[in-house]
C-alpha cells in the first residue's frame, strides 16, 4: 500500500500566506521557496524587460513574471518568467487568472542550494517537458550562465550553455537577441531616447 503523501492545489489554498514565500507542487511533492536574493530578482527584471521590449516591438505576445500555472491538481507551479504568444494565450489562460496549459517559453532563475537546483534542473525540467513547453531557460546569476533547453523528439533537451560573452537567440522569438551578460548586469541594457533597446552596450 502506497502511503506517500501527495500534495494538491487544494492544500495550497489553506497554506499560510507569508510574504516572500512561494509554494509549488510538482508531481504531488511540495516545494517551498524563501525570499529570493537581490540578484535573483534583478535577473528576473532584466530578462522580463528585454522580452517585454521585443514583444512590444513585434506585437507577438506577452511576458509576465511568476504566473500561476495549474497543469493539474498535483502540478501547480509559478515559474519566474514566461513568454506566451497572443494566439496561445487565448487558449491557456483561464477565467481564474491562471494558466492551465503551457506557454511557449518558461524561464527559471536559479537560487543557491541543492534543493533549489534539483527543483529547477530535474523536477521542473521533467514537468515542463511533459506538459509541452517549447523552450526552457535556466539562468544562473551566480556564475553568469544560461542553459537553453528546446523541444527535440517530444522532450526538452539541453542545446546550449551560454556564458556572459555569448549571444542568446531563440527560434521562438524572431529577431530577438541579447548578450547573456545583459541578463545579469546592473544597470540594465542601454536604451535609446524612445525607450527601445539599442542592442549594444559600451564595453
Amino acid at each position: 500500500m502506497n502511503t506517500e503523501l501527495r500534495w494538491t492545489s487544494a492544500d495550497l489554498e489553506v497554506m499560510p500566506d507569508v510574504e516572500g514565500r512561494r509554494y509549488e507542487i510538482i508531481g504531488g511533492e511540495l516545494f517551498m521557496a524563501k525570499q529570493p536574493h537581490y540578484h535573483h530578482q534583478l535577473t528576473c527584471s532584466n530578462v522580463s524587460g528585454l522580452l517585454r521590449n521585443w514583444s512590444v516591438e513585434t506585437g507577438l505576445g506577452q511576458t509576465v513574471g511568476a504566473p500561476g500555472i495549474l497543469f493539474a491538481d498535483d502540478d501547480d507551479v509559478a515559474p519566474d518568467v514566461v513568454w506566451c504568444s497572443y494566439e496561445r494565450l487565448e487558449k491557456v489562460l483561464g477565467e481564474d487568472g491562471k494558466f492551465h496549459a503551457a506557454p511557449e517559453l518558461v524561464i527559471e532563475v536559479l537560487s543557491p542550494g541543492s534543493v533549489n537546483e534539483r527543483r529547477d534542473r530535474e523536477a521542473k525540467l521533467k514537468l515542463y517537458s511533459r506538459r509541452g513547453v517549447q523552450e526552457y531557460w535556466i539562468l544562473n546569476w551566480m556564475i553568469g550562465q544560461a542553459e537553453i533547453y528546446r523541444r527535440r523528439s517530444r522532450r526538452l533537451r539541453l542545446v546550449e550553455t551560454l556564458s556572459k560573452k555569448e549571444t542568446l537567440r531563440s527560434p521562438l522569438l524572431p529577431g530577438f537577441s541579447c548578450l547573456v551578460a545583459e541578463l545579469f548586469e546592473y544597470p540594465p541594457p542601454t536604451q535609446t531616447a524612445n525607450g527601445k533597446n539599442s542592442g549594444s552596450r559600451k564595453r
